[in-house]
């Protein structure tokens, strides 16, 4: 536990596990005027947020996923890769890169450590969902340092090949490690609400399936043939897909669209027909998407709730990625964006459309209200949605 303090803002930067080094600390009797106690103490008042008469408790820090998510909107809306705060962003991830091997090296032994965690510091966890967005991020602001750099051309080299060796036995992806997915050790009476496993899912796989593609990975390759069978096994019937990482069909759903598209699968496929058809029946008459929470424990609620800005791009987002962009579908989910965005050019969202734990917690990232719609506005005006695969991306060994 102590070597995991090394480098990480508390075991795992995450809330829980914080918690339960404050716990352990306490047990083995170090004092609460010990440095080492007080570090612990301080990560957890780090997460705080005082407003007026309440007192918030932030689960852990996103920068790195914000950072990508943000850098890849900012692409889609035009602005070059010569602007400062592009050129920022590329250089502070580039920086953040993992290089030390991790907990996911006792299951992955021999392979180059790579990747992106989400958080600001942790070490031990790089994760393929954020390593795959960076990734992405790279890939889309076309950054003259990063394609011409050698230094840079390494780091995506490595990272690709640490996302295919983290591919599961099942085809899919998961987030920290590999076919942890074990389902007897939810049993036990420390289960960590049912989420200590790690196994595939379906927006994870599609996640590093697009990643994939933007360095000309295409269907045929075996990883992605694979993961393609992995997503035809875990779709729902005249549904789409569930997110497990975010709220939840309409999640899972845009990102598995997103992600055929980008390594050429045929979007005149039945699976895809059907999840089109899904979107377009659950949108509402305003135009809008909305799901709630409530759809983890009752799947017939799928794609069903309050309209919010960030569901409604996803929606978008997975129907332009389908080839329906000049559709009577989007063009009201558009209007609708264009009608409820604030003068800050922002939107206002008070659902909560991410998830920690599904059936146990859910989580608010308040930039998803700006940079999903933002990537829907421009992909519709770009109408086309590039493929973003260049020859200077295809050099990434097999």
């Amino acid at each position: 536990m102590r070597a995991h303090f090394e480098d990480s803002d508390g075991v795992g930067a995450i809330f829980p596990p914080m918690i339960y080094t404050a716990i352990a600390l306490r047990c083995l009797g170090v004092a609460d005027d010990d440095p080492e106690f007080i570090w612990a103490m301080k990560q957890l008042d780090d997460l705080m947020i005082d407003e007026e008469d309440a007192l918030r408790l932030q689960p852990c820090f996103s920068p790195v996923w914000d950072t990508a998510l943000s850098l890849i909107a900012l692409a889609d809306a035009g602005i070059p890769a010569e602007a400062e705060a592009v050129k920022w962003g590329v250089d502070w991830l580039l920086d953040r890169e993992i290089r030390q091997p991790g907990d996911w090296s006792h299951s992955t032994p021999g392979i180059e450590p790579a990747g992106w965690c989400f958080e600001y510091r942790n070490g031990f966890y790089p994760d393929t969902d954020d390593t795959a967005m960076v990734l992405m991020a790279m890939a889309r602001c076309n950054s003259q340092p990063f394609r011409h750099s050698p230094s840079a051309s390494d780091t995506s080299v490595r990272a690709i090949r640490w996302l295919l060796a983290m591919q599961n036995s099942d085809g899919g992806w998961a987030a920290f490690d590999r076919d942890v997915d074990w389902p007897v050790l939810e049993k036990v009476p420390f289960a960590d609400h049912n989420a200590m496993l790690d196994p595939s899912c379906p927006d994870i796989t599609a996640r590093v399936m697009e990643a994939l593609g933007h360095f000309g990975y295409r269907a045929g390759e075996p990883a992605v043939d694979r993961g393609i069978e992995f997503l035809r096994r875990t779709q729902l019937a005249d549904c789409g897909w569930p997110g497990r990482w975010g709220v939840n069909y309409l999640y899972g759903t845009w990102q598995v669209l997103q992600g055929l598209r980008a390594i050429g699968f045929p979007m005149n496929d039945p699976m895809v027909r059907r999840a089109v058809g899904w979107l377009q029946r659950v949108q509402q008459s305003t135009g809008a998407w909305g799901e709630s929470c409530a759809s983890y424990e009752d799947a017939r609620l799928a794609g069903i709730g309050t309209a919010t800005a960030s569901q409604t791009a996803w929606a978008l987002l997975g129907l332009i990625a389908a080839g329906q962009a000049d559709t009577p579908e989007v063009r009201a989910g558009i209007r609708w964006l264009l009608r409820t965005q604030s003068e800050d050019g922002g939107w206002q969202e008070h659902p909560f459309t991410g998830t920690g734990f599904p059936k146990v917690f859910y989580l608010k990232y308040h930039m998803y209200p700006l940079y999903f719609p933002l990537m829907a506005l421009s992909r519709y005006a770009n109408r086309d949605y590039p493929q973003h695969r260049t020859k200077e991306f295809s050099c990434v060994s097999r």
